[in-house]
């Protein structure tokens, strides 16, 4: 009796498997300015990612600066490179939903990615979306092109995007889009000490809580498609 109880749960735990993959998005996973897609940062988010968004895969790759060793160019100029990896991860899943995430720079690129025509996303996540530029200006142009599901995290404390800011882009986007705060939280979602001691939490919980606001958006998204 026991090879065939054994049998039938092998069999059971292949349909969730099945089940689970055909639904599961696969996600395109840019990295920021500053550092690579082998930083530590990277690889948490990444797993985190996995994780929440119950993920076929998660593909990161590096922009090809980094191993030029060059500063960054400007964002647009690395949309072609970005987007020959996002239609390279679709031919491999072409039938899984795919979402676009990005660190920072990377967030800005993968929008600019998302509203080209021969790109079909179906939302895009930016993680600290770069909003002001070096000298000041608001960078919305590739937010206000969306057609696509948009989703923001971001920390109460970076300064390279105010909430008051965003919210103002946000009202005059085309796309449904939401964000989700990170309170005292930095560029890259650091929370100093003593703010963590005073809110009772820690930095991995509010990380986590920010990655099952981004899973319940994409979950959304991929079931009222």
């Amino acid at each position: 009796m026991a090879p065939k109880r054994r049998r039938s749960t092998e069999g059971e735990n292949k349909k969730v498997l099945q089940k689970r993959n055909k639904n599961s998005p696969v996600v395109v996973f840019a990295h920021g300015a500053g550092a690579p897609s082998s930083s530590d940062w990277m690889i948490r988010w990444k797993n985190l990612l996995a994780d929440a968004l119950n993920a076929v895969e998660v593909v990161t790759f590096d922009y090809p600066y980094i191993s030029e060793r060059k500063p960054p160019p400007k964002a647009e100029k690395l949309v072609e490179f970005h987007s020959d990896m996002v239609k390279k991860t679709v031919e491999k899943y072409p039938q899984h939903p795919l979402i676009l995430v990005g660190k920072s720079m990377g967030s800005r690129v993968g929008c600019m990615v998302a509203a080209k025509n021969d790109i079909e996303a179906s939302a895009v996540v930016c993680l600290g979306y770069p909003l002001k530029g070096t000298k000041g200006t608001i960078r919305d142009k590739p937010l206000l092109e969306l057609t696509v599901p948009t989703m923001f995290v971001q920390g109460t404390k970076d300064g390279l995007c105010s909430l008051a800011s965003l919210e103002q882009v946000r009202q005059k986007m085309k796309p449904l889009n939401t964000v989700h705060v990170i309170e005292n939280g930095d560029h890259s979602f650091k929370i100093g000490k003593k703010n963590l001691e005073v809110a009772g939490i820690t930095q991995e919980e509010a990380e986590e809580q920010a990655v099952r606001a981004i899973g319940a958006f994409v979950s959304q998204i991929i079931n009222t498609r």
